[in-house]
């Protein structure tokens, strides 16, 4: 059951997600890769690189991506809303991506699973961002990717014994809390301004378009989601219970908007931090 606010919440300014990010870059936690090389169990056994191997190539490719389309979205938007620290606050999200991406390359190195550089999924996600290089298109698409990236890295987590994995995992499961928390308080922000008939047009479209990310990412990581315990209805429950999370927080109407410059989330009381990943 998602417990919905009992007060109204209030966004981060740009000033303060800029000082998470520092943050976060400078606390992370430590990955035991010296094991790898004294004791063999630190690695995959073969029915786990068999299990998750494929799915941990697609989705380090994910995350590799430079962010050059996301960046120049939010110039555009910082521009409007003359908030231009955003800009590198999102230049701090690509780069915490990429890291994540960079540690995965590298235990994949480790593990002599070769890196990939082209995944159907990966296509697929990018295309749609392409299309509509719009601030909220971004943060939709993002948003639903990272939802489905808790509940995938979680099974990867249980899948393996690997220390070296179990911590990589750990790491992006708690990065990815804070980074749905950006995406959704942006999208209330930009969702603001919308009349609740256009709202509720919005996130019919939202559940559409998650159904088939959901979907999509069943189909081609089952086998990973399986080897972590999950069955496709436990997968299921665990996506939309996420994501219900994420389209409350992300409702206007639960914020309190300070004048002026309340687009630009100028109030400064922090909202309760999502759930972390257990």
């Amino acid at each position: 059951m998602i417990k919905e606010p009992t007060s109204l919440l209030n966004v981060r300014t740009s000033g303060q997600w800029h000082e998470h990010y520092l943050r976060n870059a400078a606390q992370r936690l430590e990955v035991p890769w010296g094991h790898r090389e004294i004791e063999h169990r630190a690695g995959l056994s073969p029915g786990e690189k068999k299990a998750i191997g494929s799915s941990l190539q697609a989705w380090q490719l994910g995350e590799t991506s430079d962010g050059r389309h996301l960046l120049a979205a939010a110039g555009r938007y910082a521009r409007r809303q003359q908030d231009p620290l955003f800009v590198e606050v999102v230049r701090l999200f690509i780069r915490e991506e990429q890291r994540h991406g960079s540690e995965l390359g590298k235990f994949l190195d480790l593990e002599g699973i070769p890196r990939i550089s082209k995944d159907w999924g990966d296509t697929l996600f990018r295309a749609i961002r392409y299309a509509l290089p719009s601030m909220e298109i971004w943060a939709t698409v993002v948003i639903m990717v990272e939802t489905l990236a808790l509940v995938f890295y979680k099974a990867v987590r249980d899948a393996t014994s690997s220390p070296v994995l179990r911590r990589i995992c750990d790491q992006i499961l708690r990065d990815e809390v804070h980074h749905i928390r950006f995406q959704y308080e942006r999208l209330a922000i930009l969702l603001r301004r919308r009349p609740r008939i256009l709202l509720r047009a919005t996130y019919g479209l939202h559940r559409v378009l998650f159904s088939g990310t959901a979907l999509a990412v069943w189909v081609g990581h089952r086998r990973a989601l399986r080897a972590g315990g999950l069955t496709f209805r436990t997968y299921w429950r665990a996506a939309w219970l996420r994501m219900g999370y994420a389209w409350i927080r992300m409702d206007p109407a639960r914020y309190c908007w300070a004048e002026p410059g309340a687009t630009r989330g100028a109030a400064v009381a922090l909202a309760t931090d999502p759930p972390a990943v257990p």
